[in-house]
């Protein structure tokens, strides 16, 4: 009696990685609308059920790529400031540059973090990654402004965020003037906005 050939099983290493770097990959290639995790399967090289096993659904998976992102941000922003190793305002300044640079240099996790449908994403990760990036803010605009009411502090580490968010958005849309069109503004402007009542 012949033997019936056995399916041909497909091992992945570290299958949920490979799906994050695959979908990494479409995110900044094609954009958010383009996404799908069928394709990300397709490029990871599994069959489109394979997902499944670690991401329920699309949204899932971008949540995973946009705790991940907060998680490089908090690291990029925390370099710049050490690299200054000056005053608190200084070391704000550098975050706040370091803020545009990072939004600049990667756009598709960026607007995933920040921008578009990103509200609609929820995991544990995510919570927690972005809580992390707002308290290093906070912590941040605290060391700049010394002994405040933490009602000030956040009404600062808001407008803080405010400016530097606005800036790489709109330098990110194209929609400042060429003189502007810069980082550079950063410092000055943020410590405008410590001196300001």
């Amino acid at each position: 009696m012949p033997t019936r050939k056995r399916p041909k099983s497909y091992h992945h290493g570290d299958l949920r990685e490979a799906l994050v770097v695959a979908a990494i990959a479409l995110l900044e290639e094609k954009g958010l609308a383009s996404f799908t995790l069928r394709e990300c399967a397709r490029r990871a090289g599994v069959s489109h059920a394979a997902p499944a096993h670690h991401f329920a659904t699309a949204a899932d998976l971008l949540a995973e790529i946009a705790a991940r992102g907060f998680e490089r941000f908090v690291a990029a922003l925390g370099e710049a400031a050490d690299a200054e190793n000056a005053t608190p305002v200084t070391r704000l300044a550098a975050m706040g540059q370091a803020y545009v640079a990072f939004a600049l240099a990667n756009p598709a996790i960026y607007g995933l973090m920040f921008r578009g449908s990103a509200g609609s994403l929820q995991s544990p990760h995510l919570k927690s990654a972005s809580t992390a990036a707002w308290q290093q803010l906070c912590d941040a605009v605290a060391a700049a402004l010394g002994p405040r009411r933490q009602d000030e502090v956040v009404a600062k580490a808001a407008a803080v965020w405010a400016l530097v968010h606005g800036t790489a958005t709109l330098m990110l849309d194209c929609k400042l003037p060429p003189v502007m069109n810069s980082p550079a503004q950063i410092p000055s402007s943020i410590s405008g906005l410590l001196r300001s009542s």
